[in-house]
């Protein structure tokens, strides 16, 4: 994972990451390249002359010296080159750049007012140009220069800030709701009258018991079944 992964915040994607033209790592390395040179043509010197003594050792220290230190600037002019980074994520650009000591400048999105490409004729038969982002911050102008392929991550910029100002619109200005269709009236709920709790009205004892022999009698002619003359029989004795 790059220096550039760990600064995004929650929700916060790469859309686009570049690098400088590989010329600017060319040209970063002419010292080591220069001396890988400069030891190549001591030995092909010393190899052809074939002489020997103390002269020809220290050339050949030397030679060994600018080995050793053109392949060491080399390398760090990789490291400087594959640490330099132009990211375009879904909320800001960002510039992130240092080997050791990291430095990262960001612009966000909505702040950026316009984007000036340069390119010569060189830059665009070899596909880089510089960038000059304007902004609202304080700093005013981010200068992107040797920029391999301007022209895409210029598009990048530009269709990411447009897509950042759509999701703003729309939680600003939420889309109206369709309009639901009229619901019927809702009847409100019968209910059935509930039987009233039967009066007990107070009997007497020979009331009861006269009642009860005029029951057993219309049992015993069948005009009344037996569990009907139970609970009727019950029915009165409640009444006492």
């Amino acid at each position: 994972m790059s220096y550039t992964d760990g600064l995004l915040a929650t929700g916060e994607r790469i859309i686009r990451r570049e690098h400088q033209h590989p010329f600017v790592l060319i040209w970063g390395s002419r010292g080591g390249i220069l001396g890988l040179i400069l030891a190549l043509a001591i030995l092909i010197v010393k190899a052809v002359s074939g002489g020997t003594g103390t002269l020809f050792d220290l050339l050949g220290y030397l030679a060994l010296a600018l080995v050793v230190v053109g392949l060491l600037l080399i390398v760090w002019s990789w490291l400087k080159y594959r640490s330099e980074e132009f990211v375009v994520t879904n909320r800001r650009i960002i510039h992130a750049r240092g080997v050791i000591n990291k430095e990262a400048s960001d612009s966000a999105l909505e702040k950026i007012n316009d984007a000036n490409l340069k390119e010569s004729i060189f830059g665009r038969m070899f596909g880089f140009g510089d960038l000059e982002v304007d902004t609202a911050s304080e700093a005013g102008i981010e200068r992107l220069r040797m920029l391999r392929d301007p022209k895409g991550y210029k598009i990048a910029m530009l269709d990411a800030k447009r897509e950042l100002e759509i999701d703003v619109n729309r939680s600003a200005f939420p889309a109206p709701q369709a309009p639901q269709a009229p619901q019927a009236p809702v009847a409100p709920p019968v209910y059935a009258p509930q039987p009233a709790a039967p009066v007990h009205d107070h009997m007497s004892s020979d009331e009861v018991a006269s009642a009860v022999d005029r029951l057993g009698e219309l049992r015993d002619k069948g005009l009344i079944s037996p569990e009907e003359f139970e609970a009727k029989k019950k029915e009165l004795l409640e009444r006492l």
